[in-house]
C-alpha cells in the first residue's frame, strides 16, 4: 500500500479514535444500513443511503481537519478561529439533518 493510502487510513483512524461524533455518525450509519437490509430497500434507496452516509462521515472528517488547522494556527482564542470552527461544525449539522430526512423518506413509508 502506498504512502498516500497509509496517510488516508491514518486520518480515518485518527477521526474514529478521537472524535466522539464520528463514532455516533458511524453507529447511526451501521443501524441505517442494517435497517435497509432488513426492509429490503430498492437499489436507488441504497444509493441514496450510501451517498448520504458518505457525505456525513466526510463532513465530520473535514470538520476535524478544520479544527486541527485552526488550533495549530491560532492556539489562543480568536473570533475568526471561532467562526471557522462553528461554520465547519454547522456543515456537519446540515449534512446530518439531510441524512435524517433521507432516512425518513426511505424508512417511514416502509415502517408505517
Amino acid at each position: 500500500m502506498g504512502s498516500k493510502f497509509r496517510a488516508a487510513f491514518s486520518g480515518l483512524l485518527f477521526a474514529l479514535r478521537t472524535q466522539s461524533n464520528m463514532a455516533v455518525h458511524l453507529s447511526a450509519a451501521v443501524a441505517a444500513l442494517a435497517l435497509a437490509y432488513y426492509l429490503e430497500v430498492r437499489d436507488w434507496e441504497w444509493v441514496a443511503l450510501v451517498l448520504t452516509i458518505t457525505l456525513v462521515l466526510a463532513a465530520e472528517m473535514f470538520n476535524t481537519a478544520v479544527e486541527a488547522v485552526v488550533n495549530l494556527y491560532s492556539p489562543q482564542y480568536h473570533p475568526l478561529a471561532r467562526v471557522a470552527k462553528d461554520v465547519a461544525a454547522g456543515a456537519v449539522l446540515v449534512t446530518a439533518l439531510g441524512a435524517v430526512i433521507v432516512g425518513m423518506l426511505i424508512f417511514l413509508p416502509k415502517l408505517l
